[in-house]
């Protein structure tokens, strides 16, 4: 592992994922739970996470709860990541997940998100600086705002990166998505309801959605992917467009499957990667997720044969 890391990722609104199995989960009835766990995550810690996975140090920076930190400090501690959290009084928000395997349905249950003002943006802006100060190469800016920090936050953390030498991967929806742009990450992910609510317009078919990407690529950001469920994944560039969709996957859930391609994003371009292998390992790290329960990936190997499996095919939308 590198003596300091060359990534930070930045999670404004972290979240305690409790993912609790209970068959035949009915409404309005007594539930036997069969299992729980409960994992330390949010977009930022999650693809932190993906990223030690993968051997790469990474700093995580953003907002936690003092009065249940502690699960947060393990996790960071297990997967050796450099601890740069602002603790705020208050507990992290819990997202719950009741997960019947019976009727194959996810529930989910989303408790009220710790409350912030500007100043906390303003530390968690100057530990980004401190970072990039050590010679950071990506920051990853990924989930929604607390109550209390400005819609404007992604753009300014996205300029202080940049102008830091940084380059950025942007994971958010809404007018956060929206008005980052002008600052010009340097890649995002939205899935194809947020592009299409950015757009103002419904995008069907292959055609309209590249087409779309290609307005945001215009205004300054180097690659768009698209996320679209089960119809896989749209990558696009100034100069190419790919699509890639995996082999069926088994789904233990959902919890982090978004936050791996973004991390699997990363790792390519870390590597230097071409589009078409960037496509396909960034799908691989979101089918394996899918294949774990709570924000985790399988062993490198396994992700690897994903990656093998993963079929890419070029568009000529241009």
């Amino acid at each position: 592992m590198e003596s300091f890391p060359r990534i930070a990722t930045v999670s404004l609104n972290s979240a305690v994922d409790q993912t609790v199995t209970v068959p035949r989960f009915a409404i309005d009835a007594v539930n036997r739970v069969e299992t729980v766990r409960s994992d330390a995550g949010g977009k930022g810690v999650n693809v932190a996470s993906f990223l030690a996975h993968f051997g790469h140090a990474v700093t995580v920076t953003g907002l936690l709860g003092r009065e249940n930190e502690a699960l947060f400090a393990e996790q960071f501690k297990a997967s050796g990541l450099h601890d740069a959290c602002l603790r705020l009084d208050g507990a992290t928000r819990t997202n719950v997940k009741i997960v019947d395997p019976q009727g194959d349905t996810v529930t989910d249950l989303n408790f009220p998100c710790i409350h912030a003002v500007a100043g906390d943006l303003a530390a968690v802006a100057g530990r980004l600086q401190t970072a990039l100060q050590c010679g950071l190469e990506w920051v990853a800016l990924c989930g929604s705002l607390p109550a209390g920090i400005d819609a404007d936050a992604y753009a300014e953390l996205t300029g202080i990166a940049r102008a830091g030498g940084a380059k950025v991967a942007l994971d958010t929806s809404g007018t956060p998505l929206a008005l980052a742009l002008a600052a010009q990450p340097d890649i995002i992910k939205p899935n194809i309801a947020e592009l299409s609510e950015l757009l103002g317009r419904p995008l069907n078919g292959y055609g309209q959605v590249v087409a779309a990407a290609r307005e945001i690529v215009a205004r300054g950001t180097g690659l768009v992917v698209v996320s679209m469920g089960a119809d896989g994944a749209m990558f696009v560039t100034a100069s190419e467009a790919v699509h890639a969709i995996g082999p069926s996957p088994e789904i233990a859930s959902t919890v982090g499957a978004g936050d791996a391609m973004v991390a699997g994003l990363i790792h390519s371009a870390m590597q230097g990667l071409p589009l078409s292998e960037t496509a396909a390992l960034a799908t691989a790290f979101s089918l394996g997720a899918l294949g774990e329960i709570g924000p985790r990936l399988p062993a490198i190997d396994k992700i690897e044969t994903f990656a093998r499996a993963v079929q890419v095919t070029a568009l000529d939308c241009n």
